[in-house]
């Protein structure tokens, strides 16, 4: 039976290499979606990605078993995302290469608006996406951890560093104002272009993280 990653966080705590690899293969791509739709892409959030591997590598021992070991490493690529942002104070904000995300159209239902039975999947993929990469960061991070990476209620308030209530209530925000945007690009449809081009995707090769 695989060891849970409460289990390879304590083994990687012991400095065991290979239980943090396993880890990190583990959930890299789920960690490099999260990173992407905080409006980090490219080399940038390869650079993201190592950082958050390897203050978790660093920090394994801090994780206590109070909350999900998941949601622990949520938090830390979080940390890692709020570095790189203060390393590029002043630089022109930038919308997230939306691609990357698996489940627009779950978000869009989470958020109250249609179905994939009342409108095509691909119009409701762009719409949501547009309306997405135009909603502010922390609106963009509660809903990727709670509607795309299906993180739950407790898992969503300790990966944010808030209560429950908190939570719910900041949840409750950015589902509101996705479905205002998403209303109002279906009125403006020339809107739906803004975002960027897709990008090519980046493979999640791991084998060059340091374990320092």
């Amino acid at each position: 039976m695989p060891l849970s990653d409460a289990d390879l966080l304590a083994r990687s705590a012991s400095g065991d290499t290979t239980a943090f690899d396993t880890l990190v293969v583990r959930h890299a791509a789920d960690l490099h979606r999260f990173v992407a739709s905080l409006g980090v892409h490219g080399d940038d959030a390869e650079d993201v990605l190592q950082e958050a591997f390897l203050a978790a590598w660093r920090g394994a021992g801090t994780y206590r078993g109070d909350g999900s070991a998941r949601a622990w490493l949520f938090s830390v690529a979080r940390n890692a995302v709020r570095h790189s942002v203060r390393r590029r104070v002043g630089e022109p904000d930038r919308f997230a290469p939306l691609d990357a995300i698996d489940s627009l159209e779950a978000i869009a239902e989470a958020a109250g608006w249609g179905s994939a039975a009342e409108s095509s999947a691909r119009d409701t993929t762009e719409l949501v996406r547009t309306a997405l990469a135009r909603l502010a960061p922390p609106d963009r991070e509660i809903l990727v951890l709670r509607d795309v990476e299906g993180l739950t209620g407790e898992e969503t308030a300790a990966a944010l560093s808030i209560t429950v209530p908190g939570m719910k209530s900041r949840l409750h925000r950015a589902r509101l104002r996705l479905a205002a945007q998403v209303r109002a690009l279906e009125h403006s449809p020339a809107q739906v272009a803004v975002t960027h081009a897709p990008e090519p995707r980046t493979g999640h090769d791991t084998e060059g993280v340091s374990h320092a």
